[in-house]
């Protein structure tokens, strides 16, 4: 299935506008909205049944689209970014203060990725904000790398839906990691990026 200029607009139209949308990213389909409003963080949750206190991921599609979620990264976190981005390694970062309450934590943290997916990418670069990337699917069913298997009732929820190529390219999710004081890295969830590449790397992994 093919898109158009027009599709694109639309769908960051309907974004920067403070709908929800489904689009794909590198790993798997998203669900999402902009990250700075609390409404459609709501709607997205909401969406999905996500379980109420569970925070929604976010993406950006430039390094400098990260200085619209947090402040200066640290140097680990910085050389994380040097070395995977873009790409499915989410790190968990500071939240700013202008960001919905339902991208973070109780610690006040929240999880981003600069996304490796055209579509993606441009799509937070044209709404000017951060989006909200967690996988297009209700809470306990399968998440979708093709259309075919998006869930129906999900998609007519959405304000809008991106449904050209590039497709995702499947497979797991994204890694979450988060840096600890000393400088490990905890696994918060291993995907796409295994512990054995962060170690490749040279990064040390939080001890058991």
């Amino acid at each position: 299935m093919n898109s158009t200029p027009d599709q694109l607009q639309a769908v960051a139209d309907a974004l920067r506008n403070g709908g929800v949308a489904v689009y794909p990213t590198e790993t798997l389909y998203a669900i999402g909205c902009r990250g700075d409003s609390e409404e459609a963080v709501r709607n997205v949750s909401r969406l999905k049944a996500r379980p109420e206190g569970k925070p929604l991921p976010l993406l950006v599609g430039s390094m400098d689209g990260l200085e619209k979620v947090c402040g200066p990264a640290t140097d680990v976190a910085a050389r994380l970014m040097n070395t995977f981005w873009p790409g499915p390694l989410s790190i968990l970062v500071p939240a700013g203060a202008h960001l919905a309450s339902g991208v973070s934590d109780e610690r006040g943290l929240t999880s981003v990725r600069w996304t490796a997916h055209p579509v993606a990418a441009r799509l937070s670069e044209m709404v000017g904000a951060p989006l909200v990337a967690t996988s297009a699917n209700r809470s306990g069913q399968p998440p979708a790398a093709l259309p075919e298997e998006l869930d129906k009732e999900l998609l007519a929820g959405a304000d809008a839906f991106y449904s050209g190529r590039p497709y995702p390219s499947g497979g797991a999710p994204s890694t979450v990691v988060e840096v600890l004081d000393d400088g490990s890295l905890r696994l918060v969830r291993v995907g796409a990026v295994s512990g054995r590449a962060l170690l490749q790397e040279g990064f040390a992994l939080e001890r058991e």
